[in-house]
């Protein structure tokens, strides 16, 4: 059974930092391309950061040069660092697994999300 479980959301003042952790199980990392993706209120989900399985990244440009993705292929771990947050950052996040195989076609896997609030 696959899992993945994000942690470390919460409450942050505008301009403070959080660091999103998200531990899969289930799954080999090294396999999957990872990201974050996070919706707020009345929005659609939209992707934040990606990471390849080869590591080169993406981001959505509202977090260029304020978050970065990174992972932990043998602790089958995936990790946001946000800095300077904005109020428009506060959404649930979500970690994502996902990956096309010659063998077992494509796989997509979601974690149940983490709140992130930004209020004064």
């Amino acid at each position: 059974q696959v899992q993945l479980v994000e942690s470390g959301g919460g409450l942050v003042q505008p301009g403070g930092s959080l660091r999103l952790s998200c531990a899969g199980s289930g799954i080999i990392f090294s396999s999957y391309d990872l990201g974050w993706y996070r919706q707020a209120p009345g929005e659609q989900r939209e992707l934040v950061a990606m990471m390849s399985k080869g590591g080169s990244t993406k981001y959505v440009d509202s977090v260029k040069g304020r978050f970065t993705i990174s992972r932990d292929n043998p602790k089958n771990m995936v990790y946001l660092q946000m800095k300077n947050l904005k109020l428009e950052d506060a959404a649930v996040y979500y970690c994502h697994a996902g990956g096309l195989f010659v063998m077992g076609g494509r796989h997509d896997f979601w974690g149940q999300g983490t709140q992130v609030t930004v209020s004064s």
